[in-house]
């Protein structure tokens, strides 16, 4: 399995796309996340405002084990281009327009 940061494996794409539903229920305790897709706009789906954002980039950061700077920011639109960024994707997805 590839490395990553430090000692950390990296994680696969289902693992990824965990942490993230996993960190938006810490932020959104009663979000619905069971319909969530690759494609879901994170921020407008759980009207995350700016301070919740950092919240989730925080959070989302100390969970994957892996540092998020703020130029990474706008790869984290989507469920799945969040997952990419986790998976150390080298070839970030657009997110849908």
């Amino acid at each position: 399995m590839a490395e990553q940061q430090g000692s950390r494996p990296a994680l696969t794409h289902d693992q990824a796309r965990r942490t993230v539903l996993e960190v938006i229920l810490r932020i959104v305790p009663d979000a619905d996340v069971d319909a969530v897709t690759d494609a879901t706009r994170l921020r407008a789906e759980f009207e995350l405002d700016s301070l919740d954002f950092l919240s989730f980039v925080e959070l989302l950061s100390s969970a994957a084990g892996r540092r998020i700077d703020e130029t990474d920011y706008d790869r984290l639109e989507t469920l799945g281009c969040c997952a990419e960024l986790l998976t150390g994707s080298t070839a970030p997805t657009s997110p849908p327009t």
